[in-house]
């Protein structure tokens, strides 16, 4: 079982925008740059990246789809208390 995983994500208000979001990635837009121009997390400047940490580090709901979900695809929309989630898991360990 992964005790540590790293990922991007992109954090919006509302789930409309997070559905849009997720149809342009699924066009092939670059994760990074929708990172860049729409997350609302300070981690937006850095094309998402949350960097490696441990499981139950992050909010419930969150960390469930991280250590749960298909690693380098885009997944979501998430819902937490801080907003709406496309996340893209880079690897678990």
């Amino acid at each position: 079982m992964a005790k540590t995983a790293a990922a991007l994500h992109i954090l919006v208000k509302t789930e409309a925008k997070a559905q849009d979001i997720m149809a342009k990635l699924e066009k092939g837009a670059s994760f990074e740059h929708l990172a860049k121009l729409h997350s609302s997390c300070p981690s937006g400047r850095k094309g998402g990246d949350l960097g490696e940490f441990k499981q139950g580090m992050m909010v419930g709901p969150f960390d469930k789809a991280v250590f749960s979900c298909p690693l380098l695809t885009p997944y979501g929309p998430v819902k937490t208390k801080f907003g709406w989630h496309i996340i893209k898991v880079l690897y678990r360990r």
